[in-house]
């Protein structure tokens, strides 16, 4: 048989440690996928939606850092990869899409179905070309596998569809590509002068992301030698939380008053791995020193007045070994102290509700985090889901949690179930979806059937866009367009073979989640939970406190003063008596 374009894409894939491509089917790409239908290493991962295969890729790259791939055909079927390609790029993991397109000849003519892929994914891809001949796909190939997994992004490769059985020599040996083993430091006078910094602070305080992945021990003996306080971003919480006597937990808008207070009271701050976006939580008077291997990320949020460019693991031990012995432990102690309280305070929160009344989302959360295995995989929805996850799902170094924290994406959980349980089965992957989120993306539920991935599927069932409202309120806005009519979720898994659970009652949830989690295939359960729970962050503006006086009011004026009402009896009144 002929050897084409499209066989030698997959072997070069494979080649690049890549077990399966996620997408569907369609006519402009029918000659890439009748080659994985018989391929013995390289399988086709059917989905429901271009969107969800996107994201399961991203969240398969993030999983296990390697390269991962995703295909759509012409037209509608490509263009739904960009919001989880918008994701994956922004997570930085290393994906390849593959994206079909019309006869080269007819592009430029208006014929059906025809786009200009080059625009539209330039800017979420690290890379992205068309391959008008078959001379030139063997380089642009290699340059696309190349660029995705040394950068950390998303390489986009746009390929006419007569052009996938198009005949190729056979190469003696197709490229193996890997990310390269690398050394990456700043000059040594450039720690020298960081450490003199720090050494100059009597109170410094570190604040720790996705960048610090692989350098856990190396940031804790850099904060031992400093006595600091640990704050990290919510990307950062999987790889800093864990065996971690600094850590003092999270800031920004879903973070807690504890992590924005040791920000506030530092002198120095020392920004490690973190890309934190929100600048209102970042100090304006404290002298700050920024660590990225990125140094075009150096000071975009806040203002650096030393910056180091290297890796985490590489660069800190480094700093380490030229910071002062016996160093006062005042503003640690404060920390922790405050930290504990805080602690003890979101603790309580996370109790059974009254009998009759809807269940408290930080309980079910702390249950779910309970009774998961030790190496479980949490993905949290964008929204609610994400702030209870931030507060109440523990990691222990082995656990993961991966979501759409940079891209801050509605949907993303299931879909990245799909993903995560793809790529290592056998481990336990739990998608804390809002109703929302599940919803727009409902179809893939059928894919985790279809597959048999025992993905769980938990469901915050507010009955609402639960974070959206909180937007609102602290904007002064009456609620509107964000009530949702939900069906009975457990019913609908079972409608479609999946088993399902439905609880609305606090004392049935416990042994109701132990069933759940120990059952063998994907499985769902649908929790009615409290639609006015407040989650605050660690500092209220001025003008969301007067957003917040504003929603009240106009909240009375038009009517709707129960939904007031049912806001003090679940934040206030509850907690008090």
């Amino acid at each position: 048989m002929s050897y084409t374009v499209a066989d030698l894409i997959v072997d070069t894939v494979e080649a690049a440690g890549v077990k399966r491509v996620y997408g569907i089917p369609g006519d402009s790409l029918n000659g890439f996928t009748d080659v994985l239908r018989d391929h013995d290493s390289v399988t086709w991962q059917h989905v429901r939606h271009e969107e969800a295969a996107a994201f399961a890729t991203s969240a398969e790259a993030a999983m296990t850092g390697q390269l991962a791939v995703c295909a759509g055909s012409c037209g509608p079927g490509n263009l739904h990869l960009v919001n989880g390609l918008y994701d994956a790029h922004r997570s930085r993991v290393p994906v390849l899409a593959i994206a079909a397109q019309i006869p080269g000849s007819l592009v430029g003519t208006n014929y059906f179905q025809e786009t200009h892929p080059e625009g539209i994914f330039s800017e979420c891809s690290s890379y992205c070309e068309t391959i008008n001949t078959v001379d030139q796909l063997p380089y642009v190939l290699d340059i696309a596998i190349r660029t995705a997994v040394e950068q950390s992004g998303v390489s986009v490769l746009v390929i006419p569809g007569e052009l996938f059985l198009a005949t190729i020599d056979r190469p003696d040996k197709v490229s193996r590509i890997r990310a390269a083993d690398t050394m990456i430091r700043p000059r040594q006078e450039s720690i020298r002068l960081a450490a003199a910094r720090l050494n100059e602070s009597m109170s410094v305080t570190i604040l720790a992301g996705a960048g610090v992945q692989g350098a856990h021990d190396e940031l804790i003996a850099l904060a031992d030698k400093l006595k600091a306080p640990i704050v990290h971003a919510l990307r950062g919480k999987e790889f800093v939380e864990y065996d971690n006597p600094f850590d003092v937990g999270l800031t920004g808008l879903i973070g807690f008053s504890s992590g924005y207070r040791a920000i506030e009271h530092c002198d120095t701050l020392f920004m490690v791995g973190t890309d934190f976006p929100y600048q209102q939580f970042l100090p304006s008077d404290a002298h700050t020193i920024q660590l990225d291997i990125r140094g075009s990320q150096i000071g975009r949020r806040t203002r650096v007045d030393t910056a180091l460019v290297g890796s985490a693991a590489d660069t800190l031990p480094l700093i380490t070994q030229l910071i002062d012995s016996g160093r006062d432990d005042g503003h640690l102690e404060k920390s922790v102290k405050h930290y504990k309280r805080n602690r003890k305070e979101l603790d309580e929160l996370a109790s059974p509700s009254d009998a009759g009344d809807p269940i408290h989302p930080q309980y079910l959360t702390k249950l779910i985090s309970d009774a998961a295995s030790d190496d479980a995989v949490f993905i949290p929805d964008v929204g609610s889901p994400a702030v209870w996850a931030a507060r109440y799902v523990t990691m222990n170094g082995k656990r993961r949690m991966i979501g759409s924290f940079s891209h801050g994406s509605m949907a993303n959980a299931l879909p990245q179930g799909i993903g995560v349980a793809s790529a290592c089965p056998g481990r336990q992957v739990i998608a804390l979806s809002g109703d929302g989120g599940l919803a727009m993306l409902f179809g893939e539920l059928l894919t985790l059937m279809q597959q048999k991935l025992p993905v769980k599927v938990v469901v915050y069932n507010n009955s609402s866009l639960n974070f959206v409202e909180l937007e609102m309120k602290a904007a002064g806005f009456v609620n509107f367009g964000t009530e949702l009519q939900n069906p009975d979720f457990a019913a609908v898994a079972e409608a479609i073979g999946m088993r399902g659970w439905r609880v609305t009652e606090s004392d049935a949830l416990p042994g109701t989640v132990d069933e759940f989690l120990a059952h063998d295939g994907p499985a769902l359960l649908d929790v009615v939970t409290t639609r006015q729970e407040l989650s605050i962050p660690p500092t209220i503006t001025a003008a969301q406190a007067k957003g917040f006086a504003l929603y009240a009011l106009r909240t009375v004026m038009s009517g709707k003063g129960d939904e007031l009402l049912d806001l003090a009896e679940t934040n206030l009144f509850k907690r008090l008596f």
